[in-house]
């Protein structure tokens, strides 16, 4: 895989990595290994993923804060298309970073992937006109362990980069438009 840097405990959140892979270019294109295991290793993330998934989206589009409740997963992200403006928000009960977020933009230029591990709410922004978001995760989906957090709750305070918009509207499911707060996931 050939991890030419990475950044371990991002924004001061335990756990957060950012990993740069080389990837080799010429005149035809380029290849990289989008995952290999002992490299992930070298860099601290010890997992076995699971289930590969993929979504489309068209810009603006915020999908998020979404986290699962009693099979919580380690997710690594990245885009394949477009960019995206990726979030994890720290819901590790006694952690020194709890509630606290850190964002981070993926796309098909930097080629950066983006680990999260368990127990951290995840969502992403669409800033491009589409965007492609692949991400690998330890665990397999259960439909009814599904949990989220307003986008915008300002007791979590994500700046999302959403002038970079231009005019165009953040779109929401209506699943993600009716999340609690932080507020009342605490007291859950």
């Amino acid at each position: 895989m050939a991890i030419v840097n990475f950044e371990d405990n991002c924004g001061g959140i335990e756990g957060l990595k950012v990993l740069e892979v080389k990837s080799f270019g010429d005149e035809r294109g380029y290849f990289m290994e989008t995952y290999n295991e002992n490299d992930m290793k070298s860099c601290g993330i010890d997992c076995r993923f699971v289930q590969d998934n993929q979504s489309g989206s068209t810009k603006g589009v915020l999908r998020g804060l979404h986290f699962q409740i009693d099979y919580p997963q380690d997710k690594l992200v990245r885009v394949i298309k477009g960019e995206v403006f990726d979030v994890a928000v720290d819901l590790r009960e006694g952690s020194r970073t709890f509630g606290k977020w850190f964002g981070v933009r993926l796309s098909a230029e930097n080629r950066k992937q983006f680990f999260i591990p368990k127990n951290f709410a995840h969502g992403f922004l669409v800033l491009s006109d589409e965007a492609e978001f692949c991400y690998k995760v330890a665990d397999f989906y259960h439909p009814n362990d599904e949990g989220g957090l307003m986008w915008n709750d300002p007791d979590i305070g994500v700046e999302w980069p959403i002038e970079e918009l231009k005019g165009a509207p953040v779109i929401l499911s209506e699943k993600d438009k009716k999340h609690s707060t932080f507020s009342e996931y605490k007291k859950s």
